[in-house]
């Protein structure tokens, strides 16, 4: 199997579960509030990841050859500072994404899961200013998945208001963090170690926030646990650190494609567990997105030259 290709399969991973995860977060944010539910999940993303940098550790140690200098558990300068900078963008954009739907007066879901997926939207366009190159292919793949995300999410009329402002922040927030890691994973930051400080950041900053600006009790967590756990382990813990791992092989503006299907699985997950109905419009958006994911994919062949001597 080709790099590009399970890099692919990673992150259609880790859209299936943060899509899942959506019914989780959406039971619990009745009880829990937004900080609160953040450190949470965050500090069992963060422990989750211990034991497993522990095993690919003692793994690549075994490989090595009599002499060869051994790995530590310890990370580098370079892995420090990706995690800390990706910890702060992740707590900015997924507390700005609760807060603002939290603040919306009508289609809450439907629009932040529109203003958010505009992140596919923002990663080129930063990718430019970083003078990175774009596939031609996205700027067909780019308006056909922004056509039907809203499709897909928007219900009736688009007003602006506070919460909108807020998703929008954070829509941006989830771009700095997929460009921080795109940028860190080229220099050789260690994609484990990066989620394992990633989430240690983000659960001290909002567990600090937490006691500042909400009332965390015990008892209201422990009510949520399952929620909790599930977005510890599986979103926090497995998914955010299959995005990274993913994104040492894989192009951030594909890469972000793929992941935006987080809104799909979102609207798949709430029509198999919650019952929620899909509308013809619903529908025809999902497959507009799954059409941009799969053009996002194809390499297109590179135009030859003709030769100097070709008459």
């Amino acid at each position: 199997m080709g790099k590009r290709l399970r890099a692919s399969l990673m992150l259609l991973v880790a859209a299936l579960i943060w899509g899942s995860t959506f019914v989780a977060q959406t039971t619990a944010s009745d009880t829990v509030e937004p900080f609160t539910f953040l450190f949470s999940r965050s500090f069992i993303g963060f422990l989750f990841l211990i034991p497993i940098i522990a095993i690919f550790n003692f793994q690549s140690n075994k490989k090595l050859e009599v002499g060869e200098k051994k790995s530590t558990l310890m990370p580098s300068k370079l892995t420090i500072i990706a995690g800390v900078l990706c910890g702060v963008a992740l707590t900015i954009a997924s507390y700005c994404q609760q807060k603002g739907i939290t603040m919306m007066t009508d289609n809450a879901s439907g629009k932040a899961g529109f203003i958010t997926a505009l992140y596919i939207v923002f990663t080129p366009i930063f990718g430019v200013i970083l003078k990175r190159r774009i596939p031609k292919i996205i700027i067909v793949c780019v308006p056909l998945a922004t056509l039907g995300f809203y499709l897909l999410c928007i219900k009736s009329g688009f007003n602006i208001e506070v919460g909108d402002l807020l998703t929008l922040i954070s829509a941006f927030f989830f771009t700095f963090h997929i460009l921080i890691i795109d940028y860190f994973m080229e220099k050789g930051a260690n994609p484990i170690k990066t989620s394992c400080i990633q989430f240690l950041v983000v659960g001290i900053i909002s567990l600090i926030l937490a006691f500042i600006f909400e009332t965390p009790n015990f008892s209201i967590i422990w009510g949520a646990k399952l929620e909790i756990m599930y977005a510890g382990f599986l979103s926090s813990g497995i998914a955010y650190t299959l995005q990274i791992m993913a994104q040492k092989d894989a192009d951030p503006t594909s890469a972000t494609l793929i992941m935006s299907l987080e809104s799909v699985f979102a609207v798949l997950s709430g029509w198999l567990v919650l019952g929620e109905s899909l509308s013809l419009k619903e529908l025809i958006g999902c497959l507009l997105v799954f059409v941009a994911v799969i053009l996002a994919q194809i390499q297109l062949p590179l135009r030859k030259k003709k030769s100097s001597n070709q008459q």
